[in-house]
């Protein structure tokens, strides 16, 4: 049923089992076949002259059970109804991409097609990078430093989650991550300094807060590259914030040293950074 439903999904195990599991779930086999049934001897062409209010009509063009010309001859038939045919074969829009379904929606209701904006959120971002890491790679082999990047993977995973951030993803010999304030980003990025100090490992970390874009399971955005610039800049140990984060945290308990003004490439002005010497 996947394969004729879904066709593009067929190949996912994972899919297919939440598929099977769906169809348990709808009902019982009499249940089911009395159903269908229904559905196969239900004939509302008499009915849709009748039919006054504004129709959409939805539907794929390469769709095995009901081929595209039954949608057609609904819109011919019913007064004023307008058809979208989509592309592809799998009848579920909702599922597979319910924004198109969403904003077909919209367009037939209000006229207006709808461009929406890129989804911006408040965030602190923290980038952090491990120091030396070409060196102590050479330094250790590849077997042994593809062990010790998996402990230090395993630990960012943990540590970020602990202070309540989203690990976005991991740099190879970083990560990038998420923070919805400031003083969390801090801490954690204190947290996992000291944890990796001690297998060895030493660590940069910088960060900023500003608008952040969301991409599916990237962010992106001007703070993403000013928080990565940042980073860039910190020695070995050293945890670097930009102003604005000098300015959220004040009262908050966190020390920091001015560490003056710096160029961060790519940008056109100048930045006041901060080191954190207590969190």
């Amino acid at each position: 049923m996947a394969a004729i439903w879904v066709p593009s999904r067929a190949g996912d195990e994972r899919f297919r089992r939440w598929w099977a599991k769906m169809e348990r779930a709808r009902g019982s086999p009499k249940v089911v076949k009395a159903s269908l049934r229904a559905v196969l001897d239900l004939d509302v062409r008499p009915v849709l002259q009748l039919i006054q209010a504004p129709t959409l009509v939805v539907h794929r063009k390469d769709f095995q059970i009901i081929p595209i010309e039954h949608a057609r001859y609904l819109a011919e038939h019913i007064p004023g109804a307008k058809l979208v045919e989509l592309p592809g074969a799998d009848l579920t829009v909702v599922w597979d991409r319910p924004e198109l379904a969403l904003d077909l929606i919209e367009e037939f209701l209000t006229g207006v097609h709808h461009v929406p904006e890129p989804k911006r959120v408040l965030a602190t971002v923290l980038f952090t990078d491990i120091v030396g890491s070409t060196e102590r790679a050479r330094e250790l082999g590849d077997r042994r430093w593809r062990r010790l990047l998996d402990v230090h993977d395993e630990l960012a995973h943990r540590v970020v989650e602990e202070w309540g951030g989203r690990l976005v993803k991991t740099t190879g010999d970083g990560l990038l991550a998420t923070f919805d304030g400031p003083g969390r980003g801090i801490r954690c990025a204190a947290a996992l300094r000291d944890e990796l100090r001690s297998i060895g490992l030493q660590i940069r970390a910088g960060l900023h807060t500003g608008e952040v874009e969301l991409r599916d399971h990237d962010v992106g955005g001007i703070a993403v590259h000013i928080a990565a610039r940042v980073m860039a800049l910190a020695g070995p140990g050293e945890i670097l914030t930009s102003r604005t984060i000098r300015v959220l945290v004040a009262g908050s308990g966190i020390s920091v040293d001015d560490r003056g003004l710096h160029a961060l490439k790519g940008l056109d002005e100048t930045w006041q950074l901060f080191a954190i010497t207590r969190s």
